[in-house]
């Protein structure tokens, strides 16, 4: 057996080196409860985080159905809470139906990665989230990025392929703040047959009329080429994210989308909070 005086994970220190020279050390700051501080770099957009409603939508939640959904969706992980907020997001929000996961994370993924298979192109805006850009490079089909809020290089993209294709974006970037745009998008889209899928983590609770977000403020909510994904700990000051779309690829997603299938159900405090602020909203 050949043997070396290196150990498995000496290479850290040189990645640690590195970060600490260019000055990109990541480090973690736990805050109190209460602190003095005006907080400036929050996603809890509306301050609902802390609502008494929303809190108790928690608590509730946790006294009937207790700390955990005890497994994922598809085995036990499914409760009745979840299908309620489910039902009512898809509702609030313009679209057929919704699929609940545990983090807006999950749902970019899940989606990303279910509604671009093998032989697919896959368009996506050089702004995306990160979340966007992972389930682009673990999806089967191609990615081509295109230049930022630029829909004449999405329709050049798209009339160069010849196949299944979905245009991804988010609606508000969460870098600049700016929006995508959306009509010209989806234009494009309805002209080569292609899917739309839109992050709107950064809109839904702040766009649209009652704050049902962004796709609904562009008309596009409801339509049968178009998919959305949302969080639920931003301005739902919850944990969680969904997938909403049509009832045939929310259908397909349960089948196919693995950070689903073989994830934990969201935890129902969680989704009891996020319920709350929905009918807060």
């Amino acid at each position: 057996m050949a043997t070396t005086s290196a150990r498995a994970f000496d290479w850290l220190d040189e990645e640690r080196r590195t970060r600490e020279a260019a000055g990109l050390v990541r480090t973690l700051r736990p805050r109190p409860a209460d602190s003095p501080l005006l907080d400036l770099a929050s996603n809890d957009y509306l301050g609902l985080a802390r609502h008494p409603e929303v809190v108790e939508g928690a608590a509730e939640a946790a006294r009937v159905w207790g700390g955990g959904a005890t497994g994922s969706r598809l085995v036990t992980g499914t409760t009745e809470l979840h299908t309620h907020l489910e039902r009512e997001l898809a509702e609030f929000c313009g679209f057929e139906a919704a699929l609940v996961l545990s983090s807006g994370y999950a749902a970019n993924l899940a989606a990303v990665t279910a509604l671009a298979p093998h032989g697919s192109l896959i368009v996506s805006d050089a702004a995306n989230h990160a979340s966007l850009i992972d389930g682009c490079r673990l999806a089967r089909g191609a990615t081509q990025v295109v230049p930022h809020a630029d829909p004449a290089a999405v329709r050049k993209t798209l009339a160069a392929h010849d196949g299944p294709a979905v245009v991804v974006s988010d609606t508000v970037f969460s870098v600049d703040g700016d929006r995508a745009p959306l009509d010209q998008l989806a234009y494009a889209c309805r002209e080569f047959g292609a899917g739309l899928l839109l992050d709107d983590a950064h809109g839904l609770g702040v766009l649209g009329a009652g704050g049902r977000g962004a796709p609904y403020a562009a008309g596009l909510a409801g339509a049968p080429d178009t998919v959305a994904t949302v969080t639920l700990s931003k301005s739902f000051g919850s944990q969680g994210g969904a997938v909403l779309g049509p009832a045939h690829v929310i259908e397909h997603l349960v089948n196919a989308a693995r950070t689903f299938i073989f994830d934990t159900g969201l935890a129902p405090a969680a989704a009891g909070a996020a319920l709350a602020a929905l009918r807060l909203l």
